[in-house]
């Protein structure tokens, strides 16, 4: 069956050598419809962003765009401002019929640790069509703070998909209209629409905007650090916020949105036109997001950062929307059952490095 491949098929494939690994992958890693991909034991830090292009290798070009060479084994900062090149632990062989899409995690984003997959012969970030056969590497560019990095350690995740997915708008309507996806009245338009919550419910806190000149992040820790250290929290009693060009801000979704089991989702820009910001679009909805024990729906965390001029965001405003796809089979686990979920059930909330 077509649709985005669910845990047990990813199993398989592992089985099957359609994903290799040095060392060996480990149950974790697999989610309930994506593969989590290890940073390997080098970075190289760049002089700047780059694709192979069709027919290169990525290993033929580090030699003109390497700067250094860093070792991961102990632990090495990864400076902010700076784009560095790792060799995963993970490659494919992906058979006809079978393409890959990457993105990076839940805390990556929230992070601002822009991080997208590159391949040999690639032409596009985070996409990887059938037949593709080679090794892959995470370019990592931390844009508000430092961080501490081992391998090992899980930035980005692997979607692998057969054959078309992604719900039409006549779809997804009839989806609502058979298992709720939003408390709220539904915005359908290539995906579902989402907006900005700037009048909360209690007190008046509306988001955070990352601090320029903080200390290193160490992954590894959670619960850590001091979000004092690292955040200014925004407070709005008038239901708008005017956005910093450059500044990178955490807010919430006004909508509580869920993933049905059979059902995945991808965070997508609403409209290129609706302002001088973006909403990063990195994170990937997992089957039985936002469902839970109630079935109220959980908020997405928006990662926003403004462009050239500043810009008054207002509430309600539609920023984003989530693209809908069909999974191939149900997940043998959910999202927020039986797995370690830090996000289910989330408000606004910061990446879990932070208490």
């Amino acid at each position: 069956m077509n649709g985005v491949l669910p845990d047990s098929e990813i199993r398989r494939l592992i089985e099957s050598g359609v994903i290799a690994a040095e060392p060996r992958i480990i149950p974790e890693q697999i989610q309930p419809a994506s593969l989590d991909l290890r940073l390997g034991d080098t970075a190289y830090r760049l002089r700047a962003s780059f694709l192979a292009g069709k027919g290169n290798r990525i290993a033929d070009r580090l030699a003109d765009l390497q700067m250094h060479q860093m070792d991961l084994s102990s632990g090495a900062v990864l400076e902010r401002g700076c784009v560095y090149l790792v060799p995963l632990m993970e490659r494919l062989r992906l058979p006809a019929g079978l393409t890959a899409v990457a993105n990076a995690k839940s805390s990556t984003g929230r992070l601002d640790l822009l991080t997208r997959l590159v391949s040999d012969d690639g032409t596009e970030f985070d996409r990887l069509p059938e037949g593709y056969d080679g090794p892959l590497y995470a370019e990592i560019c931390p844009r508000s703070f430092s961080v501490l990095v081992r391998p090992g350690m899980r930035l980005n995740q692997l979607r692998l998909r057969r054959g078309q997915a992604v719900l039409s708008d006549t779809e997804l309507r009839e989806l609502n209209a058979r298992e709720p996806l939003t408390g709220d009245k539904a915005l359908i338009d290539q995906g579902l629409g989402f907006s900005v919550d700037l009048r909360p419910g209690q007190g008046d806190l509306v988001g955070y905007r990352a601090r320029p000149h903080s200390g290193v992040i160490d992954l590894d820790r959670i619960g850590e650090y001091p979000s004092a250290e690292f955040w200014d929290e925004l407070r709005s009693s008038e239901g708008r916020l005017i956005l910093d060009p450059g500044a990178f801000y955490i807010l919430v979704s006004r909508e509580s949105v869920a993933i049905p089991a059979d059902y995945a989702a991808e965070m997508a820009p609403y409209l290129a036109m609706v302002g001088e910001f973006r909403v990063h679009y990195a994170g990937f909805f997992d089957p039985g997001f936002g469902i839970g024990s109630t079935g109220a729906g959980a908020r997405g965390v928006l990662e926003v950062r403004c462009h050239e001029a500043p810009f008054v965001l207002e509430h309600g405003q539609v920023v984003g929307r989530l693209v809908y796809e069909r999974m191939a089979a149900r997940p043998e686990r959910l999202y927020g059952a039986g797995i370690k979920s830090n996000y289910q059930g989330q408000g606004l909330k910061l990446a879990k490095q932070f208490r």
